[in-house]
């Protein structure tokens, strides 16, 4: 029977995932990204740009769930993979691979052998916004991706939210599905509050280059945070 159930929200997961990727429900953002993946930058101009909403990546069976912000413009929106191609993906993996969550350290194309253990990264939203910017409206019409993301991963016990608008939208979540803050907690680094019914959120700076460059946040900083949502397997 859990066989059976696991198939079932494989292929869930599978239809939610063409789904993403064929959605076009902003016009700003489908504007944007599909620009940027004509204009490109000089550096990739000799790329194919993906120019298309961007899945999650990631285990069905997953304790640990990660909410990002959105697709970088030549980083995601690039490669076709989230966190993929970018120095926040750089930052981002090479932590995931040190905490044992990733079979590697970088992530550089969707068909470089990577592998995530026993986590699971959404976001948000899934194009690429201008100045990396949504809209309400915009986080809204993704919304219901982040509604079956949660049916599908039953064993999620951490939800690691990366910046303020993915914290902001993981309680928006969790309060659709009745799985409400047990207290107001507010947004910073190391926060965590309990959800209603078990899973625990963390909140961490983004791992933007805003953020890593400037040393608001450093690999020691994500390596604890990283830390504290393991203690919350047990």
């Amino acid at each position: 029977m859990i066989e059976a159930d696991e198939k079932v929200d494989s292929e869930a997961l599978a239809v939610l995932q063409t789904e993403i990727i064929n959605c076009s429900r902003c016009p700003r953002l489908v504007e944007w990204r599909e620009r940027v993946a004509r204009e490109k930058v000089r550096r990739f101009a000799g790329e194919q740009y993906w120019g298309k909403p961007v899945p999650s990546l990631g285990e069905l069976s997953a304790r640990l769930l990660i909410i990002g912000l959105a697709p970088a413009a030549h980083g995601g929106n690039r490669t076709g993979r989230v966190f993929t191609g970018d120095r926040s993906g750089d930052f981002l993996f090479a932590a995931l691979h040190r905490a044992g969550f990733a079979s590697q350290p970088t992530s550089t194309s969707r068909d470089d052998g990577l592998r995530l253990n026993d986590c699971f990264i959404s976001a948000s939203v899934r194009c690429a916004p201008p100045g990396n910017k949504p809209s309400p409206r915009e986080q809204g019409n993704c919304a219901s991706f982040l509604d079956r993301e949660w049916d599908s991963l039953t064993q999620k016990r951490v939800i690691l939210a990366l910046g303020k608008i993915a914290w902001d939208a993981t309680i928006a979540l969790a309060k659709r599905n009745r799985s409400a803050p047990t207290a107001k907690v507010d947004f910073g680094h190391g926060a965590q509050v309990e959800l209603e019914g078990g899973p625990m959120l963390v909140g961490s700076y983004h791992v933007s280059q805003q953020n890593t460059f400037t040393g608001k946040l450093t690999p020691a900083m994500f390596d604890s945070v990283l830390r504290m949502c393991r203690k919350c397997f047990k």
